[in-house]
């Protein structure tokens, strides 16, 4: 099983993963966490190239590429052994946050960025089976990054407007396909967010 968090940097992503990891585990479940981009070595030099700002000049189709070659190689070296192995896989971000930001957030067409995704991860064979959409204002999500004190990097970089149209996004790809993306109030408390998430999981006897 493959499940996925999205939603804006700052919704708390991290957090309710920390949490689910350790609630699968305690009911002697096998999870594995991967991050995107990343998640192996080559796509880790790939989520290096993206996030840093000294790339400023990337072009919009350069990013998608990049985004969907660091999630071919994750499926290849990570995701496909794992589910051979029954682990359930938790994704921090996967194909729906490339709809989101490339598509939606740079306007990119959807048309190709689904033809991509649908070609690396073979035929949507290891799309997520659940997802998590935490959802959050792209005001308030900027105010949590510019928060925490740290460099934001290249992909943080960018406007108001832009976040707001991949909220946007996110919004429509959970209004879409319903029964797979979940939308959680990701302004409520941790607990309170958790505990959604438990709901969803218990009804689908996944916990």
């Amino acid at each position: 099983m493959i499940i996925s968090f999205e939603g804006l940097d700052g919704c708390g992503k991290s957090t309710q993963i920390g949490l689910l990891t350790v609630k699968l585990q305690e009911t002697g479940k096998k999870v594995a966490v991967l991050r995107e981009p990343g998640g192996n070595p080559i796509s880790e030099k790939i989520r290096e190239m993206l996030l840093d700002k000294k790339n400023m000049s990337m072009s919009k189709e350069t990013e998608l590429l990049l985004y969907t070659a660091s999630r071919a190689q994750l499926v290849r070296e990570e995701i496909e052994p794992l589910l051979n192995d029954d682990t359930i896989i938790i994704l921090d971000r996967f194909a729906d946050s490339t709809t989101a930001y490339q598509g939606y957030g740079r306007g990119l067409d959807l048309n190709i960025i689904g033809i991509l995704n649908k070609f690396v991860t073979s035929n949507f064979e290891f799309m997520p089976d659940l997802t998590f959409f935490l959802d959050m204002p792209a005001e308030k999500s900027l105010s949590r990054v510019l928060s925490r004190g740290e460099e934001i990097n290249r992909m943080e970089s960018s406007d108001k407007e832009f976040f707001e149209r991949v909220r946007n996004g996110f919004i429509e790809i959970s209004k879409n396909e319903p029964e797979r993306v979940i939308c959680i109030n990701a302004s409520e408390s941790v607990i309170n967010v958790f505990s959604q998430i438990e709901s969803v999981l218990k009804l689908r006897d996944i916990l």
